[in-house]
């Protein structure tokens, strides 16, 4: 009997380990249908929203206060602190994005970024002086990334030394990587700057959605399989558009205090950027697109700014003038003038950047762009909804 409870006994351990094994092997399996995609670099396409440096390697910096925040210092962001971009990188693991035309102690080994302030979907005519845009316009930063790929893979192949320890080890990097798009905001502004009506600057924003199309399209033959795009910004809520564009501001405001007009500008170009992804899926089954609503984190955090802890989100921490937003066209933030023969700091910040909005009219401060990156980072906004983490899995999607 003892003999044969023994027999039962191992049997049954033998059936549980069997059954364990099994559970194991299947949980082991979901967790790595489900685990984050270790991407080894982000390279980024976009405007002054993600450049950090491209702007100010080509044209004169900016100058303190900017970069007070975080860095002590100007650091080629256009903000008292870290950007969006910066967020995402350091939530990936990876280093702070160089930008690419950066050449002083820069390092690419995590990436590239190629976004500029200023810059544009399609090129805007006249020079930086006259238009007040950048050359450096998406098909530019295209360019750029190409010329990249080529030339660092034969740097750290045939070259090697220094430069192995700064550029990126070129084995299967490109199609493993990130790539991120936030740009749109200024080629909205290009029309509405010029006096156009909403209906005038919807009219052209199907070529914007042709470029942007060409673009991905491009870095998908370059290898490119991970595309994380961001939608653009309540541009009537943003003190610069509603200063340059007084008669719209007067009109129909919402809640918030934003430009209803405007709004619908950048929300007819989001619905055209969402279709836009969505034929992108259709075209190219082998890459993985998440769409991105970035408007709804601003708009969110700009109207219930007070309930979650900020101030009035629509007057500039860092400006002249006073007024409705301190914001003057003329005066900007870090801009100095000239007072009884003394040049003396007349875009001043304010003194607590961590409970505003907007640092310069223009662009978010770090405590907004820290906002923005914790109601995207998970997933909740996005299309499909995955998070950042696990963009890879948005495959097929």
């Amino acid at each position: 009997m003892a003999s044969a409870h023994r027999c039962t006994s191992m049997a049954t351990k033998l059936l549980m380990s069997v059954v364990l094994l099994v559970v194991l092997k299947r949980s082991a399996g979901a967790r790595s249908d489900d685990s984050p995609c270790g991407f080894p670099a982000i390279f980024n396409l976009g405007d002054s929203n993600s450049d950090t440096g491209a702007f100010p390697a080509l044209f004169p910096a900016v100058q303190p206060p900017y970069g007070r925040t975080f860095f002590g210092m100007p650091a080629g962001r256009q903000s008292d602190g870290r950007l969006t971009i910066d967020f995402m990188a350091q939530n990936l693991g990876l280093r702070y994005l160089n930008a690419y035309l950066d050449s002083l102690g820069s390092n690419f080994t995590q990436g590239a970024n190629f976004a500029s302030a200023a810059g544009t979907i399609r090129r805007v005519n006249g020079s930086l002086w006259t238009s007040g845009y950048s050359p450096i316009s998406l098909d530019v930063q295209i360019w750029q990334l190409q010329q990249f790929i080529n030339r660092s893979q034969f740097v750290y192949n045939n070259i090697g030394g220094i430069y192995r320890e700064i550029l990126p080890n070129p084995e299967n990097l490109i199609s493993k990587a990130l790539y991120t798009l936030d740009i749109g905001q200024n080629d909205l502004t290009v029309g509405y700057f010029d006096n156009m009506t909403t209906k005038q600057v919807e009219a052209y924003v199907p070529d914007l959605m042709e470029r942007i199309s060409s673009a991905i399209q491009t870095v998908y033959n370059l290898g490119g399989r991970y595309f994380w795009v961001h939608n653009t910004a309540p541009l009537g809520c943003l003190p610069y558009a509603l200063t340059f564009r007084p008669d719209l501001a007067a009109a129909e405001k919402d809640g918030a205090g934003c430009s209803v007009e405007l709004n619908a500008g950048a929300r007819f170009f989001n619905a055209r950027l969402n279709e836009t992804v969505d034929r992108l899926r259709a075209t190219l089954p082998g890459a993985a697109f998440t769409y991105v609503d970035v408007y709804a984190a601003k708009y969110r955090l700009i109207s219930q700014a007070k309930k979650l802890g900020f101030g009035d989100p629509l007057r500039v921490c860092c400006g002249y003038g006073g007024g409705q937003y301190n914001f003057d066209r003329d005066i900007r933030c870090g801009d100095k003038m000239e007072v009884n023969g003394t040049s003396v700091l007349a875009g001043k910040p304010c003194e607590d950047p961590f409970r505003s909005v907007s640092w310069d009219g223009v662009h978010f401060t770090e405590a907004a762009n820290k906002f923005v990156f914790d109601q995207i980072v998970d997933g909740a906004l996005s299309d499909p909804p995955v998070p950042l983490r696990r963009a890879c899995q948005a495959k097929g999607q």
